[in-house]
């Protein structure tokens, strides 16, 4: 009796380490240093800056060149200092924030333009907004669409990115009075411009808003 159970517990133990080694080969010992579970579900670049293999060899990854265009040259720096910079993405936000703030300057809508215009755009477009409203006269803008929008010049000065666009559009506007007369523009023609505006945004802030701090043409 006394030996089938000596038995048994023996059984039991071998049974157990068996487990046991089987869970520690599959899982392994953990060390401090493995990679986070999401790790294994990231799609990596073939190199990277340390280097890649290459028929079994490591390899270093070049260093990126400084482009010789000045407008590269400009968006090279500000994608270095902000990682999270990308020209598509800044072009696509600068059409919307170029229509936004040319229909709320339309509208009067002093709300929306004061977040997006540096102090002095602001206080140029609320001078010629208030000479409208004691005029009583009120204006209508319809933005048909954009032509090109390009960039023409990028820095970046210490921690300030600047880029300047030029929006190539059509537009209809117009500015009636209070009897509804057309005192400038046309209610129905479309007109080509191009507007040359310039926007800053600090790469170290946390609000990944751009504003616009200088335009070259006039508000209409």
């Amino acid at each position: 009796m006394a030996s089938s159970q000596l038995l048994n517990i023996i059984l039991i133990a071998t049974l157990a380490g068996f487990v046991l080694f089987r869970l520690y080969t599959v899982l392994g010992r953990r060390t401090g240093h493995e990679r986070p579970p999401q790790d294994n579900y990231r799609l990596k670049p073939a190199e990277d800056a340390v280097g890649a293999h290459d028929n079994g060899k490591l390899t270093h990854a070049a260093p990126a060149e400084r482009p010789s265009d000045p407008v590269a040259s400009g968006l090279f720096d500000i994608g270095l200092a902000d990682r999270s910079f990308d020209k598509d993405q800044f072009l696509k936000g600068a059409r919307a924030a170029y229509e936004m703030i040319l229909t709320a300057y339309a509208a009067g809508d002093r709300m929306t333009l004061k977040p997006l215009l540096s102090d002095e755009v602001f206080a140029a477009f609320e001078s010629v907004m208030r000479r409208r409203e004691e005029a009583v006269q009120k204006a209508s803008l319809t933005l048909v669409g954009f032509n090109d929008v390009k960039v023409i010049a990028a820095v970046l000065k210490g921690s300030i990115a600047e880029i300047t666009l030029a929006f190539g559009t059509q537009l209809i506007s117009a500015t009636t009075n209070a009897a509804g007369a057309v005192v400038e523009g046309d209610t129905k023609s479309v007109r080509d411009v191009t507007d040359v505006w310039t926007f800053t945004h600090d790469v170290r802030a946390r609000d990944p808003n751009w504003t616009l701090v200088s335009t070259s043409s006039e508000p209409l």
